[in-house]
C-alpha cells in the first residue's frame, strides 16, 4: 500500500509520485478484496454445502487438537483474551489517535479513529444480517456471543495492524524495524483468526471473512484517504 501522506504544512504542497501502469494500488486492492469479501458472504449467506463441509472438517479436526493439548489451548484462551481481543486493538488505535493529534495530523488521526469505528459498525451489521450459528461442542473450550460471520477478533485486528502500518511506513519506518512490524503484524492477524477457530468458537470461514473485510476497509480507507481527503484538506 502507498504511505500515507503526512498533514504538516511542509508537505502539504508536495505532488504525489505517479503511479506506475500496472501497479497494485490501494483502491485496486480493495476492488479486489471487496470483490473477494461479497463472494464468500454470498457463499455463506446461502449456506452452500461444500464451503460448510469444510469448515466443519476443519473445526472437528481442531477441536480435537486443542481438547488434546490443554496447555495450547490455555494459551490461545490468554491471547484471544488479552492480546488479540478487539478491545486491545481499539486501544491500540487510540495511542495512534493521541499522537497523531497532539503532533498536528489531526486530519489522520481523525480518519484513523473514523475507520476503526467503520470496521466495527461493518463487522456487527454483517453478523446481524447472516445471523450465522456458531460451532456447537458438547466439551466447549471457549463460549462467545452474537453472530459466527465475519469474526470480529479477526478483522479488528486485521483493519488495527493495516492501519498502524500503514502509517508507520508513512512516517519513515524501513530497514530491520519495519521488517519485524511486518512480522508482527503478520503474526497478529494470523494469530488472532486461528485461536478463534482453535477454541471452537468460529468457522475457518468466519475467520477469512473477517481478513477479507478488514483488508478491504483498510484499503478503501487509505485510498480515500490519500485521493480525495487530504486534497479537500490542502
Amino acid at each position: 500500500m502507498q504511505s500515507p501522506a503526512v498533514p504538516p504544512q511542509s508537505r502539504s504542497d508536495s505532488p504525489s509520485p505517479p503511479t506506475p501502469s500496472g501497479a497494485v494500488t490501494p483502491a485496486r486492492l480493495a476492488v479486489v478484496l471487496g470483490v473477494a469479501s461479497l463472494v464468500l458472504l454470498a457463499l455463506v449467506a446461502a449456506g452452500w454445502g461444500p464451503l460448510f463441509s469444510l469448515d466443519r472438517t476443519i473445526s472437528v479436526d481442531l477441536h480435537r487438537s486443542a481438547v488434546d493439548a490443554p496447555g495450547a489451548t490455555h494459551a490461545n484462551r490468554i491471547l484471544t483474551d488479552w492480546v488479540w481481543d478487539p478491545w486491545t486493538m481499539r486501544l491500540l488505535t487510540a495511542v495512534a489517535f493521541f499522537l497523531l493529534w497532539f503532533s498536528g495530523s489531526r486530519l489522520l488521526a481523525c480518519w484513523v479513529a473514523l475507520t476503526s469505528l467503520v470496521g466495527a459498525l461493518v463487522s456487527q451489521g454483517v453478523k446481524a444480517a447472516v445471523g450465522r450459528e456458531r460451532p456447537s461442542w458438547p466439551d466447549p473450550l471457549d463460549s462467545a456471543h452474537y453472530a459466527a460471520f465475519p469474526s470480529g477478533h479477526a478483522m479488528t485486528a486485521t483493519v488495527t495492524v493495516g492501519v498502524l502500518l500503514w502509517l508507520l511506513r508513512g512516517h519513515g519506518l524501513s530497514g530491520p524495524l519495519w521488517r519485524a512490524a511486518l512480522v508482527v503484524g503478520a503474526v497478529s492477524v494470523l494469530g488472532s483468526g486461528f485461536n478463534r477457530v482453535w477454541l471452537g468458537v468460529h468457522w475457518s470461514s468466519d475467520v477469512v471473512g473477517g481478513w477479507l473485510f478488514g483488508a478491504c476497509l483498510v484499503a478503501v480507507s487509505v485510498a480515500t484517504y490519500e485521493g480525495r481527503a487530504l486534497s479537500r484538506w490542502r
